[in-house]
């Protein structure tokens, strides 16, 4: 009886570890990193022109591991979604913020150098093929919309953003996916770009449940109302890619 209940013991021992290590496993998938929650909150102040609170997540983010590097290039990124103007305002904010970092004694890690890009092919075709990678949808020559009242901003959009922006190395693809969603939160009222870069970071590797972590951490950002409705257009992405 003794050596029945002993190996019930070991049994229920080894499914309850099992389940326990499957539910750790699928928190990581579903759970973004320290490093990722510093990319969405530095992108979305800075965005925001909160340098107070900025300065607090570069830190932050610099603490958690992330390289100068990769705030540099998302900081660089985010000018594309919200203008010169905050993005200079943040690199600005981000040499303050290692200047006083370095005068006392923190040593924070360069990282790796963006790549030169030797391409020399149609830049307009490259951007098309970078568009087409990430919505894993064919890009053609717009025929309607904005695209058709003003060709020269999608001329703009695939040679200069996808091209010149989005085949830069430092930073993944899902990476910057997160930079551009964080920015369009926090500028609000651009529903249908947050709608498609929702979309794409599904594309890209980010999973649903870290999509809604980042509904939790954009909130202090945006407020609850645009958390809430940043929310809606999630589940009604999450609900159509099913």
């Amino acid at each position: 009886m003794a050596t029945r209940r002993f190996f019930l013991t070991i049994i229920a021992t080894f499914f309850l570890t099992c389940n326990l290590s499957a539910q750790n496993e699928m928190s990581s998938i579903q759970s973004l990193t320290e490093g990722q929650k510093s990319i969405i909150l530095i992108s979305a102040y800075t965005a925001k022109g909160d340098l107070k609170e900025l300065k607090v997540v570069l830190n932050e983010g610099l603490d958690a591991g992330l390289t100068i590097n990769e705030v540099k290039e998302a900081i660089v990124h985010l000018y594309a979604y919200c203008g010169f103007p905050r993005s200079i305002r943040g690199l600005q904010t981000f040499l303050e913020v290692l200047d006083v970092r370095k005068a006392k004694g923190i040593n924070d890690k360069q990282g790796a150098e963006s790549s030169t890009i030797n391409n020399e092919s149609d830049k307009y075709e490259r951007g098309k093929k970078v568009l087409s990678e990430l919505t894993l949808t064919p890009q053609n020559r717009p025929s309607s919309g904005y695209g058709a009242f003003a060709p020269v901003i999608d001329i703009f959009l695939k040679e200069h953003l996808f091209a010149d922006i989005f085949e830069r190395d430092v930073l993944t693809y899902a990476q910057r996916e997160l930079v551009t969603i964080s920015v369009l939160s926090a500028i609000g009222k651009a529903e249908p770009m947050l709608r498609s870069h929702l979309s794409i970071c599904l594309n890209v590797g980010l999973s649903p449940g870290q999509l809604n972590d980042f509904v939790r951490i954009i909130k202090p950002v945006t407020g609850n109302e645009e958390a809430k409705a940043i929310k809606t257009i999630l589940d009604d992405v999450l609900k159509n890619k099913k």
